[in-house]
């Protein structure tokens, strides 16, 4: 035994070193290697969104345009400044004026840096950041636990979502409502008087003990209310029928206690069934099976009669049954399950093992429906995602009957509709070719028209949502949110653009690979998420509007102003006052706007829209038209039109004029309007529609207003400001109150019309745009990255072979207690069913892959997947050779933190 153990560790320890020379294999490549391992993409997501990538486009295009301006503003002062004093002036450099030279080559320094300041957006990534981080909050609220910021954003472009239908669509309290029993259907719960006695009996027992024990029906915590379910609601739903037929399951539960069970045949998506074999009194086994319908059926041979007593049970009677009570139940939502038991002798002893002959000739007992209503706000919820654009689609393991049903009475579907509801059999024929590969091409025919995949495996729900994003059938790329809760919907959480998890039935593996957590389960809260995520768009353009139209005015004025007067109309303090406005305040009042339903009136964006449109666009340029219009009117005749002294060409030390004071304060109260007109970006007349809604707006615009009151009344030289009399207060308010009203004429002018603005929002072309921007599944990895996963790897298989030196030392030390019989566990046998926190991966050994996200989580898998067998018959899923890699929390897997392991993965 001891031969046998060391050598099955030294080959797992050969598969490990494997499994770190292929992780060793795309780093090869990434430097130089073949060109198509380059192709390959890294199956981690990026952190970067798609709206940041494109931020960061922009905010680098107009800093370079920003940095070319200023330096051309400080070449030509100096120029200016150096012909006029030495070529026209023919003045001689002398020591004694050397201060003063010095002074005015500063003062064009400043000048150029202020124009730089004011051209770079430094609010970009604060207004990103504070509407994230706003939405986030407010989504507490409305039951989205939002993990990872960019989800919020990404959700706003979604196309299509990939919903479960048990708990999400639907309320998760499972009930009996109709069963077949004793060749009768009863469209309700029968009397159990006038049920067989044997027939009742044999059914107590089936349902009671073929059960995971910790499924229990509570009384209500509260008088009047439902009895309360714990454990699998499908099961609690059959305990419910018991307790209708006037039975106590506790009773026999008590009698044949768990760990008197002899033989378990857990629960898995693969076989659809769930059996359990008792030992009777007299030495005889008895297996107790439940399952899907028409799964258990085709193993059934006989099934009780209208006496309780078992006859034939041949194929014509089982296609008859099926259209006479399958699917009349199926075709009225109601999930179909079917009891059995089957009798085994004493001898010879089966062979526990080959579960495919032990669960056959089976006699069915009866089948029962079991209903799960629909959610009453879903079908509203569903009708709002159709009219933005969005496609449902319903992936479940229910009967394609029951699927169709609910997903009628949910809306996705509408009769006389052109759609596909189809299984996982008939998907699985249509997308794979004859050597069983799944092919693009076959999945771009079917995706558009399905709308329900029924009978479907956790691999078809991840093939379905890797299809839909790699599909390149339509011009925009579709962006795909799933809903799961169990362990084995990991998979296609993380592959799906958003992926949600339930917060109340969900494992923590499915949680730890979302992107949101629904803490109430319900598919409204995904509504409210995709409202969320096109705010978070549409307040980031709004902002983007704001601040261009500011940028584009002030480095004009600034440029302009220094060129012709030799000093710019706007100062430097002054400029730093508006860069604040437009961007820490600015970003604040316009990145915290409130959603709205008419958010969900349009389709969604896409991946590749332009970050500013051409309607936004036209209001840049209009407003922009408007501010440099008036300043440059005030620049050159405003002394006039006030009659005050002129501020331009003033000497070096002068004081404040009234003159630039009144262009700054006018040039402030036009950004104060504008950024009214800011918060509609859709071309919408009424700017003021739902101003009161967001108190942070309306406190930073006046707030900004009593600030600016301040700073030109008695700021005095430090922001170049003279004191103004009301007359001239209240001509700047006027001026800045014209936007408003420039801002109604710029919406009366037809986009459309505009022929040179159809490309002047995008600022890439679409070739230019890369990979990692279109592609969010595509990680960002530079080459120290890479180095450091290099040693991560090594560092891994160092690990690993001192883990398996430690096993191999264990397995001989086992050997001293080979006659000591180990503690009973406490815990259920069917937990991993009751509560899926395990993954059942069928003739599939476990191959840890070593990267960044599972460092901590890899030794304690590692550990899991070599435990030598149990000899406890009742754990099947050990003895009949499949793997369980317990999925629990980060806490829970990790190495304990005392240990040598945990110290070395820490410093990793």
């Amino acid at each position: 035994m001891q031969d046998g153990n060391v050598e099955i560790l030294q080959n797992k320890a050969k598969q490990q070193d494997g499994a770190a020379a292929m992780e060793m294999q795309p780093l090869k490549s990434a430097e130089g290697g073949d060109g198509e391992d380059k192709k390959k993409p890294n199956p981690h997501k990026k952190e970067k969104s798609v709206l940041q990538g494109k931020l960061t486009k922009l905010a680098v295009q107009i800093g370079k345009a920003g940095l070319l301006m200023s330096a051309v503003t400080v070449i030509i002062l100096v120029l200016y400044f150096a012909i006029d004093t030495f070529v026209v002036q023919r003045r001689q450099w002398l020591p004694e004026c050397t201060p003063i030279y010095i002074q005015y080559f500063v003062k064009f320094f400043i000048i150029g840096v202020t124009v730089l300041v004011v051209a770079v957006p430094e609010g970009l990534p604060l207004a990103v950041t504070i509407s994230l981080a706003y939405s986030v909050k407010k989504m507490m609220k409305d039951n989205n636990l939002v993990r990872h910021l960019d989800a919020c954003e990404t959700m706003g472009n979604a196309t299509a979502i990939c919903s479960d239908k048990t708990g999400t669509l639907t309320t998760n309290r499972m009930t009996v409502v109709q069963a077949y029993i004793g060749d009768v259907l009863y469209k309700e719960i029968p009397d159990p008087d006038a049920l067989p006695a044997k027939t009742l009996d044999c059914l107590v027992n089936a349902i009671s003990i073929n059960s995971a024990y910790t499924s229990k029906v509570l009384p209500a915590e509260q008088s009047g209310g439902l009895p309360r379910q714990v454990g699998n609601k499908t099961e609690c739903g059959l305990l419910g029928f018991l307790l209708d037929l006037k039975q106590d399951y506790q009773t026999v539960r008590n009698l044949i206690p768990e760990e008197k069970l002899y033989k378990v045949y857990t629960f898995n998506s693969v076989r659809k069934s769930m059996s359990t074999v008792v030992k009777l009194g007299d030495g005889s086994f008895r297996l107790y099976s439940k399952g899907a319908s028409e799964i258990i059926l085709k193993k059934c041979s006989k099934i009780l009669n209208g006496a309780g007593d078992p006859r034939l049970f041949k194929p014509r009677d089982r296609d008859e049954m099926v259209k006479k009570v399958i699917e009349p139940m199926a075709s009225e939502g109601l999930r179909t399950i079917c009891i059995s038991y089957r009798d085994f002798s004493q001898s010879p002893e089966p062979d526990w093992e080959n579960e495919n002959e032990i669960v056959a000739d089976l006699t069915c007992i009866a089948v029962v429906g079991i209903e799960d209503p629909v959610r009453p706000e879903v079908p509203e919820a569903i009708q709002k995602c159709q009219r933005a654009g969005i496609t449902v689609r319903m992936v479940t393991g229910d009967n394609i009957n029951t699927a169709r049903a609910i997903a009628i009475k949910c809306g996705i579907i509408h009769p006389g509709e052109d759609f596909l509801c189809i299984d996982g059999k008939e998907f699985n024929r249509r997308i794979r070719n004859e050597k069983g590969e799944v092919e693009q091409e076959r999945i771009d025919k079917l995706w558009p028209k399905l709308r329900v995949l029924a009978r479907s495996s956790p691999t078809d729900k991840h093939t379905l949502v890797k299809g839909i994003i790699d599909s390149t059938q339509l011009e925009q790329r579709q962006v795909v949110a799933v809903t799961g809760d169990g362990t084995n919907d990991g998979p296609a959480l993380k592959k799906a653009d958003v992926g949600f998890a339930m917060g109340i039935a969900g494992t923590d593996v499915a949680k730890e690979a979302s992107d949101i957590i629904l803490t109430d389960d319900n598919f409204s809260s995904i509504v409210k998420a995709v409202m969320w995520g096109r705010n978070v768009y549409d307040s980031i353009s709004k902002f983007l509007q704001f601040q261009l139209t500011v940028n584009v005015v002030a480095v004009i004025v600034a440029f302009t102003g220094a060129c012709i007067t030799q000093d710019s109309p706007l100062k430097a303090v002054q400029m730093l006052w508006v860069n604040l406005i437009m961007d820490t305040f600015a970003s604040l009042a316009l990145a915290t706007e409130p959603p709205t339903e008419s958010l969900l009136l349009r389709k969604p964006y896409g991946r590749n829209k332009p970050l500013i449109s051409q309607t936004m666009m036209k209001n840049i340029l209009g407003h922009g038209v408007y501010q440099l219009t008036l300043i440059f009117t005030l620049l050159f005749v405003g002394e006039e039109i006030f009659t005050i002294d002129s501020g331009r060409n003033a000497p070096l030390h002068s004081p404040p004029s009234e003159h630039y004071t009144i262009i700054f304060n006018t040039f402030v109260m036009m950004q104060l309007f504008n950024e009214i007109n800011a918060r509609k970006i859709h071309g919408e007349r009424n700017v003021f529609d739902g101003i009161f809604r967001n108190p942070i707006f309306c406190i930073i615009v006046i707030g900004t207003f009593g600030i600016q009151i301040v700073i030109v009344q008695f700021g005095g030289k430090p922001f170049s400001c003279a004191p103004l009399e009301l007359d001239q207060w209240m001509w700047c308010i006027f001026l800045g109150i014209g936007e408003l009203v420039w801002g109604q004429v710029i919406s009366s002018i037809p986009t459309s019309r505009l022929k040179f603005l159809k490309g002047a929002g995008r600022l890439t072309q679409k070739e230019e745009i890369p990979d990692e921007e279109l592609n969010e599944d595509v990680e960002e990895i530079d080459h120290a990255e890479r180095e450091l996963r290099r040693g991560q790897i090594l560092w891994f298989r160092g690990l690993n072979r001192i883990q398996t030196q430690i096993r191999v030392v264990k397995a001989f030390r086992s050997s001293l207690y080979e006659g000591l019989e180990k503690p009973d566990s406490r815990t259920s046998i069917h937990n991993f069913m009751t509560h899926p926190e395990f993954k059942i991966e069928d003739a599939q050994p476990h191959i840890p892959l070593i990267d960044d996200t599972d460092l901590e989580e890899d030794p304690a898998l590692k550990q899991t997947s070599s435990q030598p067998p149990s000899p406890n018959k009742n754990n099947n899923a050990i003895d009949s050779g499949i793997n369980l890699t317990t999925e629990t929390s980060k806490s829970a897997t990790s190495s304990s933190p005392g240990s040598p392991i945990h110290s070395l993965e820490t410093s990793l």
